[in-house]
């Protein structure tokens, strides 16, 4: 059986796929390892300057077995890419030779992974070409260095690249320059040169695969040959050990000592084998807590650090505790050389990148660092993005964590990187309990070699019997051997006859459990009703597939309605991520097909917390829960790690060729391939798993005709789960420029996608919201919900702003282009067509630039000029003006930037310009401490004559920010300007004057208010007199502001009309409303009323407009009660509501003196006694706000008050009532007072406030 053919029964079964070897390749010679790519931004590329033995080879995989196997074809420049990172690495004897062990992974294009395990150590190098060829490279780095300076260069230079092994500046205890005698002499010198052994798994047994490896090494630099040939141990773990089934474990021989792995069972986590405890010491809790938040949110993230294994440690630590969710998007722990450029990615990344000894944080140049999160792992530091909203229960969170390390005697901050000490004597609490149970449980199992209990037994005897210890004393004293009691008495053995190597394994493996169960518990609380969310509208899987990118699967308002308010900015936007998306996704599609393994274990655990929670009682509470699986889940791991439940076959001889593989000690033989290029046909396990898969695709066979044909299924199903994520990881197997322009153009077909699929969403939802206010469906789309999405979009444009940059200057490269187009245009003085254009894009800039204070950086002021263009409706514009100046984008970028790439901008442009067909306030209401400028113009009625008033004009304007205070006006000026702290959206305007002079008496259309900053434009409808003796005698006036959308072609692409979103109070009421009229609205507006205090406490917008404005309950009320009203002329002279109110108020108050009102039940007296109050407090307040104004402000009160209800009935059997009111008035039928008393108590439920505007100066 051909190799091929041998790996596609067995290999999904098999520990491991691939035994390779690395190393020089005597054929080739020394070739330098230079990047592919120049990368200017990480001042990359090696000094030439630098002794031969500090630079960097190329490697070569030297053999690799077996040859292939189906499921898993062997990538030979990707595995020589990632074992050996950095190239080749040459020492001499003076130098340390500590072996080292990193790990990595390669992710396929269908997001499966295959991980790889590495040995790197030296081996001293034989070949004379090599070493006659590094002589030559020394003596002509000697020759260059003495010709070009006298003095001796530090070593430790900026350009320097270090060897995969080199993690400390001290290692070797040399530096060397080349002139210091401590060069290269091939006479002098041993020359060793680095060489890697790998293994290659389909899980990540890091543990195992270590051991295994280090173990082989031990047996290569042995003075003893191993007991028998590497080819037996290598041919055993590729072939004979199978995968441990789930839920157990398995014990396999290494070259000296089995090896144990165990794997979780199917209702628990995921395998997880890489240490938690490094990741946590090497960066402390708070700093792992706030890069996992980063992850969440699909940040771009860089670890830096010297040590690959600590890169590899810190990025699987910190995906694997995002259980149930899974990293969506490019994942390179460890990056190659030749793969800096791919730091560009306009896209979410994990990546590692290896530092250099010496090197400063400071001069590391990345493209964009707008969204990202720097990680510098060997200095425990971390530099988080912008506008980064905390984890929930944050400072519960990391205490829980941190009581977890605690009882295994780590500390919370971290900090300690040096390797961790054997088992502590001291264990907690929850580990002795543990033990105890899990031993007691545990039986003798002599045939698969667990003989825990005789150990134990041996060990008391020794320790309890003077007999014992006597005899053991003279062994000693005449050389006799006894070192199994000997190291059982010292220690070296733990409980149960391990090794303390093999109690800091289970020791590790508790602790990581335990750790994965605090985090999965935290999302189990979050997300334990999600199932109710998840809208499944679909019939069968095809007709889901199909239109998967057109649907909306999960109800993120009505699930945002239903968390706690501190857990909103999170999770608001969390459930826009690509990782929550394919999360849902999965969900959908475990209708039809089997669900996922992580699905499945997720979904238990929330029905099991069910059992043990009823979760309604605390639905919106945030009171945080610890978890509650930590001791079921550690001891389900001892119970596995201390009874073994399977063996595998020992190593044996093989059928190899004699002579050949000759032991030499120090060297790794030339292992004999024909025997390692195939396995087993008879393996038992083989075999079994084998009839499985047949048995599974047989029932897969039976089902295709039920739903749709396989292939085509699963072309949907990958389509599905690959919506948003066009790539995983980088090809490294193929690096030439096709490969590199086609990579690029993924990317720029990306974010044309992602900003078409994010501009429609701002956009349906939008537009949705304002239907809603238009009375049409409910709202989707809440205020916190509209602000991750613009947050979504500026990081966008940063990231379309930051691909393809020649030089990076600052941090934000869109503010930068800005910055560089303003200073051209300003250098231009002949300002042709597009000189408007530029004086709208420069005042947006310069204004973030001089007045916005509170932002500091560069990303803050490129966030602020979108969220401004956006809300002027300009943003398409700007942006097409700023790449108008081709020149200037041709020196700012590479040609294959997206911005370059002309009908793709061109639809990003044309997708941007769909934004204004809505109105955003997302500068107003985000900034709101910043003085912004507002111009107000009073516009009267002029065919009156009485334009001009000789009286002192005032106006004050309030928002729903505060107001800007009372503004004096200049007389016969109808305009003004003034700069006052942002108002938000505006509301209420009061314009009065002092009534003196000839012509006091002044009738006004209406005023209008701009905010220059965002081109915002009110009108406050007036159409009333202001002056004493003319309309209702008012001085002044509050007016309700409605906003106004303008028209005009000319005013920067705004033709798009939207509903407004405030209403003012129509002037003149013509039409006399029906009674069924009057019923309804009063109903309407008590009903807004009421919403209004059901949407979130940032969201309600202005009660003033609810109250006051058009359609509000005093418009309501007013028309109730001029329903019947007499209100003809008595002598020229209107009558009034608030007249009627007077005469009630002088009715009450003479038959009070009389004393009739002394027999009346106690409830109406009362009620008679506030109502004269209050109408008393209004006519007795210095303000003259006419008899419309005093009638809303009694309202108001009463609503405020919950009085209204109780007025009713004293003015409906007030005597007064039939003198002015007519027979068949609203106010006179018993049964409508009733239904409108009981109409208004619904509002007794909710505090009213009122704005200072109304009821200044009035006393209670």
């Amino acid at each position: 059986m051909s190799a091929t053919m041998s790996g596609s029964g067995s290999s999904p079964c098999r520990f491991a796929h691939y035994f390779v070897i690395c190393g020089i390749d005597n054929e080739t010679g020394l070739e330098r390892l230079l990047s592919l790519i120049p990368i200017p931004f990480l001042s990359a590329g090696e000094n030439f300057d630098q002794s031969p033995l500090k630079r960097t080879f190329k490697s070569k995989v030297l053999a690799h077995y077996p040859k292939n196997i189906q499921c898993n074809a062997f990538d030979q420049d990707a595995v020589n890419m990632l074992c050996m990172p950095k190239g080749l690495s040459f020492r001499t004897q003076r130098d340390s030779h500590t072996p080292q062990f990193h790990s990595f992974l390669i992710t396929r294009e269908d997001g499966s992974r295959t991980y790889g395990f590495v040995h790197t150590f030296y081996e001293e190098v034989t070949s004379p070409q090599i070493c006659s060829a590094m002589q030559t490279l020394h003596q002509m780095h000697q020759a260059e260095h003495n010709e070009s300076a006298h003095n001796c260069p530090s070593s430790s230079s900026l350009g320097e690249v270090e060897s995969p092994s080199s993690t400390s500046s001290s290692q070797g205890g040399h530096t060397s320059c080349g002139c210091s005698g401590e060069g290269y002499d091939s006479v002098r010198d041993t020359l060793y040169v680095s060489k890697a052994m790998c293994l290659i798994t389909p899980m990540p047994f890091m543990h195992a695969c270590k051991g295994f490896l280090s173990q082989v090494h031990r047996a290569v630099i042995s003075h003893q040959p191993p007991p028998l040939p590497l080819e037996s141990y290598i041919y055993n773990i590729l072939y004979e050990v199978p995968l441990p089934p789930p839920g157990r474990s398995l014990k396999f021989h290494g070259v000296y000592e089995p090896i144990l792995s165990q794997r979780p069972g199917v209702g628990e986590l995921p395998l997880a084998d890489f240490p938690l405890s490094e990741a946590f010491q090497l960066l402390g809790v708070e700093n792992l807590v706030q890069i996992f938040t980063c992850v969440l949110l699909e940040m771009q993230i860089l670890l830096y650090s010297q040590d690959y294994q600590r890169l590899m440690v810190v990025a699987e630590g910190i995906t694997t505790l995002l259980f149930p969710f899974q990293w969506q998007h490019v994942y390179v722990p460890i990056l190659p050389a030749s793969l800096l450029h791919f730091l560009d990615a306009p896209v979410p990344y994990l990546m590692g990148l290896q530092s250099k000894e010496g090197t400063d944080r400071s001069k590391l140049e990345l493209p964009q660092e707008a969204n990202l999160c720097f990680v510098d792992i060997d200095n425990q530091c971390i530099e988080l993005p912008e506008e980064f909203p905390q984890f929930p229960n944050k400072t519960e969170f990391i205490q829980e964590l941190s009581e977890v390390l605690l009882s295994f005697g780590l500390s919370p901050e971290g900090g300690n990187t040096s390797p961790e000490p054997a088992v502590s004597m001291q264990t907690s609490t929850l580990e002795k309990e543990l033990k105890s149970t899990s031993l007691s449980e545990l039986v003798d199992d002599r045939r698969n070699g667990n003989l825990g209990g005789e150990a134990l037994d041996m060990l008391e005897l020794l320790q309890g019997n003077p007999t014992l210890e006597r005899l053991q004393a003279l062994a000693k004293r005449t050389g006799v051997k006894v070192a199994r009691l000997e190291a059982l008495a010292a220690g070296e053995e733990g409980v149960g006859g391990r090794s303390p190597a093999e109690e800091e394994e289970l020791r590790n493996a508790k602790l990581n459990v335990q750790l994965r169960e605090v985090f999965a518990a935290r999302f189990a609380t979050m997300f334990a009703d999600y199932e109710s969310f998840v809208i499944q509208n679909s019939p069968d899987l095809e007709s889901w597939l199909t239109n998967r990118e057109q649907m909306h699967n999960f109800d993120k308002a009505s699930f945002l309605s239903d968390q706690p308010e501190p857990y909103l900015p999170f999770l608001s936007h969390f459930i826009e991520s690509q990782m929550f998306a394919t999360f849902i996704d999965n969900k959908i599609m475990s209708q039809w097909e089997e669900k996922e393994p992580i699905l499945r274990v997720f979904d238990g655990r929330i029905e099991k917390a069910r059992l043990y929670n009823v979760r309604a009682p605390s639905l919106r509470s945030s009171v945080y829960q610890k978890c509650t699986f930590l001791k079921e889940s550690a001891q389900a791991i001892e119970q596995r790690l201390r009874k073994i439940d399977h063996t595998a076959i020992h190593p044996h001889l093989l059928d190899m060729k004699i002579g050949q593989g000759k032991y030499q000690q120090g060297f790794f033989p030339k292992l004999q391939a024909d025997v390692l290029a195939s396995g087993p046909t008879n393996n038992k396990w083989s075999n079994r798993i084998c009839s499985t898969q047949r048995r599974v695709d047989c029932h897969r066979q039976q089902n295709d005709h039920l739903v749709l044909d396989n292939d085509l299924k699963e072309k949907y199903v990958q389509e599905a789960r690959n919506l948003g994520k066009k790539l995983r990881q980088p090809k490294l197997s193929d690096l030439s420029p096709a490969v590199i322009a086609q990579t690029n153009w993924k990317f720029v077909e990306g974010l044309l996608k992602e900003c078409k699929m994010k501009t429609k969403r701002m956009l349906v939802e939008k537009m949705g919201r304002e239907a809603v206010e238009l009375g049409h469906g409910e709202a989707n789309i809440t205020g916190l919900e509209e602000n991750t999405l613009i947050a979504s979009l500026c990081d966008l444009l940063e990231r379309i702003w930051s691909h393809g940059l020649q030089v990076k200057q600052g941090k934000s490269a869109l503010w930068s282009h800005l910055l560089h187009y303003q200073v051209r245009e300003e250098k231009n003085e002949q300002l042709s067509d597009h000189c408007a254009n530029y004086r709208m894009t420069y005042r947006g800039v310069s204004f973030c630039r001089a007045n916005m204070g509170e932002i500091k950086t560069d990303v803050g002021r490129a966030r602020a000029w979108i969220r401004l263009s956006l809300e002027k409706k300009l943003l398409s514009q700007h942006l097409k003006q700023l790449l108008s100046n081709q020149a200037l984008t041709k020196k700012l970028y590479k040609r294959y930037a997206f911005l370059r790439c002309e009908e793709e901008k061109e639809q990003f442009l044309f997708h941007l310009l769909s934004l204004n067909a809505v109105d955003y306030f997302c500068f107003t209401s985000v900034f709101t401490t910043i003085m912004i400028p507002y111009r107000a113009v009073i516009i009267p009625i002029k065919k009156l004559s009485n334009a001009m008033t000789t009286s002192n004009p005032w106006l004050c304007v309030s928002g729903e920010l505060g107001d800007s205070g009372i503004l004096q006006i200049t007389k016969n000026v109808l305009e003004m300007t003034f700069d006052c702290q942002n108002l938000g959206k505006l509301t209420t305007v009061q314009l009065g004057h002092d009534n003196s002079g000839l012509l006091a008496k002044w009738l006004v259309d209406c005023v209008m208010v701009r905010n220059e900053i965002t081109g915002h434009t009110y009108k406050f409808p007036c159409g009333r007199w202001l002056g004493k003796g003319v309309d209702d005698g008012s001085l002044e006036r509050v007016l309700i502001g409605e906003f106004v959308v303008p028209c005009s072609d000319d005013d920067g692409g705004r033709g798009s009309k939207t509903p407004p979103l405030q209403r003012s109070p129509s002037q003149i009421r013509r039409i006399k409303p029906t009674t069924v009229q009057i019923q309804e609205s009063t109903g309407e507006a008590v009903n807004n009323i009421i919403k209004h205090f059901h949407k979130p406490e940032k969201e309600r917008g202005s009660l003033t407009v609810l109250l006051c404005g058009e359609g509000g309950l005093v418009w309501a009320l007013e028309q109730f009660f001029h329903h019947g009203f007499r209100s003809a002329r008595i002598f020229q002279k209107n009558v009034f509501v608030w007249d009627f109110y007077e005469k009630a108020v002088a009715f009450v108050e003479n038959a009070d003196q009389i004393g009739d009102l002394q027999e009346t039940p106690e409830p109406l007296g009362l009620n008679c006694e506030s109502f004269c109050r209050y109408v008393n407090a209004i006519n007795n307040m210095p303000r003259n706000i006419g008899k419309d104004g005093k009638f809303q402000l009694l309202v108001c009160l009463g609503a405020r008050d919950r009085l209204l209800p109780q007025w009713l009935p004293l003015l409906a059997e007030c005597p007064v009532i039939t003198r002015m009111y007519e027979e068949n008035a609203l106010l006179r039928d018993k049964l409508t007072v009733s239904s409108l008393i009981a109409v208004l108590e619904t509002l007794h439920d909710f505090p009213i406030t009122l704005e200072s505007s109304l009821t200044k100066s009035i006393e209670l």
